[in-house]
């Protein structure tokens, strides 16, 4: 039987996690790496006690409690970690389901909210009589095999051992709840919930474990791995403001231009209008400023304003007059996104760091690339990328509009992996590690999963929309079995309860989800396991 300990039991790991060499502010091991496909954080409503719904005190949502996982699924004989997890069983009746949640490649202690009627898991929960948990991501945080990030220790970090973790999880935990050792699956209906890559993992647990879970809920889930995810901009491209878009379509094509056929008067020019003259290689420079383009990805429904949208205004809106459909043209929109850029951004991206440290790539010595402490999600989830998702964020090609450079494609980011994992790649000589995408997709089905109590949910502006079922020109469709519900909302949004209160769309999602969930668990009969 597996234990659970208290939070003063990894004391030792979370002092050695405080140990972190520089990354950027938003968990990026460099500011020219693509942002992962992070499920947003929501906050609990408090640290103090919670009450249950018959008057019972309860522990904190921010009680951390720790399961013994094993190290490796295919060789029990190496022994067991602590993994961390959160729980609650505010809303739970004798006989609800037990809702299980990984927010994949964070460090979960900011999620404990995912155990709160804030969100999509806790409304479940409070209709189901549910209990709810949060389950941390091995290598993420402090929920780590070995106590380092080495390539030795990361040969047990793949998506299969995540699968794995599941299982062995529900099948073993004993919760912190009366009870709570006689609930897992066959004895309580378990229902599985995701978002973005741990909806991914959600629809592939479904696959690889069928019967496990009685129900799932998956949330802009990249289903589909892609090694060259230019379509990652294609949604920004499609919903920013339109002269903002053309302006930053003119500009790109200018620097595209420059960098590849100008003078070298004409390129220094253009690297000095961005304060960038000491980065010495070009797609560094273009590839830079995607950072103004990825922030997309934090907007929701309930976000408001946003630095997206700072940025654009800084490009359109001249002596208080915005710009019509075609942007005010590339004379203008250039200097503009100069001046933003030097004035006002980089000071956020990057801090007191300079130029070549934040946005350079090509030295093979930096920090963000030795650098093997735990708790650093950027090199966990880069392990994954460089070996078996890609999702590698770069130009369209050519015949389809873009928003960001074509100087980088994906030799740019398999050169970054044999910096970050040199030994895992010696084997190749002087070739680039290709992600083995096919295997991943073959394996978990990637778009074309068929399964049944499997509910997908997007957003049409989720930069992550071509990667889902919900990606263009697919044939895919909604069954009762597997619904397809869609929201005019972006990442995730559909997980927030704060979300769905000021748009309807994503209301709907979540309305349709609560009642194919409650169909699926009243479906629900014991048996053994």
């Amino acid at each position: 039987m597996a234990r659970i300990w208290t939070m003063a039991a990894a004391l030792v790991l979370a002092l050695a996690a405080a140990v972190a060499d520089a990354r950027t502010r938003d968990g990026r091991v460099h500011a020219n790496a693509a942002p992962r496909p992070s499920v947003p954080r929501v906050a609990a409503p408090h640290d103090g006690p919670v009450t249950s719904r018959n008057g019972t005190q309860l522990p904190p949502y921010n009680t951390t409690y720790y399961f013994d996982q094993l190290i490796d699924h295919t060789d029990p004989a190496r022994g067991t970690f602590k993994q961390r997890f959160w729980s609650t069983y505010e809303f739970y009746e004798s006989g609800g389901p037990i809702i299980l949640f990984t927010p994949g490649e964070s460090n979960a202690q900011p999620y404990s909210g995912y155990l709160t009627n804030r969100t999509i898991n806790g409304q479940i929960a409070q209709e189901l009589n549910g209990a709810a948990i949060v389950l941390e991501h091995r290598f993420y945080g402090l929920s780590n095999p070995y106590p380092d990030l080495s390539v030795k220790s990361l040969q047990v970090h793949t998506i299969q051992q995540a699968i794995d973790d599941l299982e062995y999880f529900a099948k073993n935990v004993a919760l912190p709840m009366p009870g709570g050792d006689a609930v897992k699956p066959g004895q309580a209906p378990w229902i599985l919930i995701g978002g973005s890559y741990s909806g991914a993992l959600t629809s592939f647990t479904m696959v690889n474990k069928r019967g496990l879970f009685q129900a799932a809920y998956a949330s802009s889930a990249v289903v589909e791995s892609i090694i060259d995810y230019w379509g990652y901009f294609q949604p920004i491209l499609e919903y920013m403001p339109k002269n903002c878009s053309a302006d930053v379509q003119a500009v790109i094509a200018h620097i595209d231009s420059a960098f590849t056929s100008g003078s070298a008067k004409e390129i220094d020019s253009i690297k000095a209008v961005f304060n960038m003259s000491a980065l010495a290689h070009l797609d560094d420079v273009a590839g830079a400023l995607r950072n103004n383009l990825w922030d997309w990805q934090s907007l929701s429904p309930s976000s408001g304003y946003g630095t997206f949208f700072e940025f654009c205004d800084a490009l359109e809106v001249k002596d208080g007059v915005s710009a019509g459909p075609k942007g005010w043209g590339l004379d203008h929109a250039l200097k503009a996104w100069g001046a933003f850029w030097t004035e006002t951004y980089y000071d956020s991206l990057c801090g007191d760091e300079d130029v070549v440290t934040c946005l350079g790539t090509y030295d093979p010595t930096q920090p963000y690339w030795t650098d093997t402490t735990v708790d650093n999600a950027g090199r966990s989830w880069n392990w994954i990328v460089c070996n078996e998702v890609g999702f590698y964020q770069e130009g369209a090609p050519k015949g389809h509009r873009t928003i960001v450079t074509r100087l980088v494609q994906p030799a740019y980011d398999e050169r970054q992996c044999t910096y970050m994992f040199p030994e895992a790649y010696e084997s190749l000589g002087d070739k680039l590690p290709v992600p083995n995408v096919d295997a991943t997709n073959r394996a978990y089905h990637g778009w074309f999963v068929q399964e049944n109590h499997l509910f997908f949910a997007n957003g049409h502006r989720d930069p992550w929309r071509e990667a889902t079922l919900a990606a263009d020109g697919t044939p895919f469709r909604s069954t009762p079995g597997q619904p397809l519900a869609i929201s005019d909302g972006f990442h995730c949004s559909d997980l927030s309860t704060t979300n769905a209160a000021v748009d309807e769309t994503v209301r709907a999602v979540q309305r349709q989800a609560l009642k194919a969930i409650a169909g699926w668990v009243a479906e629900w009969t014991p048996s053994e396991q």
